[in-house]
């Protein structure tokens, strides 16, 4: 029998002391017995709401009934059913505001720990050999081309690939994984998980490629004479910047660029690698995000002094996943909220010195409810600092665009799409960052997964 009043298990956590000197991985694997104690906690309902509003669709209550019974393999099948990246998403899905926060043990004992018990099936299943790659269906003969190796391009590649048709993942960097790899640090998300995701869907048939940027490399326009169809996934790599003045400073990085050289060329071990990169003493992070949350949990592993998140809201409006908050707190992250960023100081050699700030109050709410911060006359003050990192969002490269006239973008720089999810140029379908701006994960991939079920209708109908 179910037993949902049972303590929520959560696992355990590197100490905050040993783990902000180190890159290793913080949220460690349930044990067996966490793994079933937490799974007797789910009800099984009759009308999973958790699976209702899971992105991808996973199948939840089944997965969980099956590791229930020990069915290891079976139950790590039944997630892949819908979605080929579980050790992936039970480690950097939102599940608070999908799963789990839908869950109806939420508010009286608190919702099935979903995303370790998703993390536990897909690791274990990996370890013990019981993770095998979907089968696809006979070949159809049909090419698709996948711009871009994030979440969303690994998606639709995948679905693509089940339904049998030859894909081929073109990524403009030397390591495939998108976001996943360049933006989130591996105390988040390992470097060999991503891989072994990738392998799965490389055993599907699916070819990766490195070192081709569509739009300089080839053009969207050349893919179109060798593949039937195109999915563009190629995420929002583009930093927003503050637009102040000073921003050109030596020490002022875009979160971007601090993630790429930390995440993806692993700058943090130099000169083991060939990347360096500079921190200072006193780091301040502006955004509210999770990015600013990544950018400013990898400073602190850099060996600075402080390091500062500067949002110009509240607390209560930061966006960024409340564990990620609580993490970086647990590790040293100072927090100063009700801030706007007006000047960069420079030095006379032009390294940063110092930010000038204004202090805010919140107003009335903006188009997404949150209250505007204005701010307050005669508060300005120096905010001592000599490295930032500006993490207050990202939008598309527009390469692709710009090479392809064909392919129409709102005022956003994001590719529109019509009612039906297509781009302008027939055959060519897009989702994830490159359409929304910036969003998560599990977003993305969702993105994916629906063109690519476009795709296949398109590639039935027109060829």
């Amino acid at each position: 029998m179910p037993n949902p009043s049972a303590p929520r298990q959560n696992g355990k956590q590197l100490d905050p002391q040993i783990r902000k000197k180190n890159f290793e991985e913080v949220a460690q694997i349930f044990t067996q017995e966490e793994a079933l104690a937490e799974a007797e906690r789910c009800l099984n309902c009759k009308n999973p709401r958790c699976q209702a509003n899971c992105p991808v669709g996973v199948q939840i209550p089944a997965f969980i009934a099956l590791l229930k019974e020990g069915k290891v393999g079976q139950a790590v099948a039944k997630i892949m059913e819908t979605s080929l990246l579980p050790a992936i998403c039970g480690r950097v899905c939102p599940q608070e505001k999908h799963c789990e926060g839908n869950c109806v043990l939420r508010e009286k004992f608190g919702a099935v720990n979903i995303g370790m018990l998703e993390r536990y099936t897909a690791d274990t299943a990996r370890k013990e050999g019981l993770l095998q790659p979907p089968v696809c269906a006979s070949a159809t003969g049909k090419k698709v081309a996948c711009i871009g190796s994030g979440p969303s391009s690994i998606a639709a590649a995948a679905e693509l690939a089940r339904a049998g048709h030859t894909v081929t993942v073109f990524e403009a960097l030397h390591a495939f994984g998108g976001v996943l790899r360049y933006g989130i640090p591996s105390f988040r998300l390992p470097r060999e998980v991503i891989d072994r995701e990738i392998e799965t869907v490389k055993s599907m048939g699916v070819t990766f490629k490195t070192d081709v940027l569509i739009g300089a490399t080839e053009k969207v326009a050349d893919l179109l004479k060798d593949f039937d169809a195109v999915y563009i996934g190629s995420g929002a790599g583009l930093p927003t910047l503050l637009g102040i003045p000073g921003e050109s400073a030596v020490g002022v990085y875009s979160a971007n660029e601090f993630l790429t050289r930390v995440n993806l060329m692993q700058a943090y071990k130099f000169p083991q690698t060939d990347t360096p990169i500079q921190i200072g003493k006193h780091v301040v992070v502006f955004g509210g995000g999770n990015s600013a949350m990544d950018a400013a949990r990898c400073a602190m592993r850099l060996g600075p002094q402080s390091v500062t998140v500067a949002y110009r809201r509240s607390a209560a409006e930061m966006p960024a996943r409340a564990a990620e908050v609580a993490h970086a707190k647990e590790e040293g992250v100072a927090f100063d909220y009700l801030i706007t960023p007006k000047e960069i100081l420079q030095d006379e050699s032009g390294r940063v010195k110092g930010i000038k700030c204004t202090r805010n109050e919140l107003g009335t709410p903006d188009a997404k409810g949150r209250r505007r911060p204005v701010e307050i006359p005669g508060s300005d003050f120096v905010l001592p600092a000599d490295t930032i990192i500006v993490a207050i969002g990202q939008r598309p490269n527009p390469i692709i665009a710009k090479t392809t006239p064909e392919l129409k973008t709102t005022e956003r720089g994001v590719l529109e799409l019509d009612e039906q999810g297509k781009t302008s140029l027939p055959g060519v379908y897009a989702g994830g960052d490159i359409i929304r701006g910036g969003a998560t994960v599990l977003l993305a991939m969702k993105d994916g997964i629906e063109a690519a079920h476009r795709i296949n209708a398109y590639l039935k109908e027109g060829k």
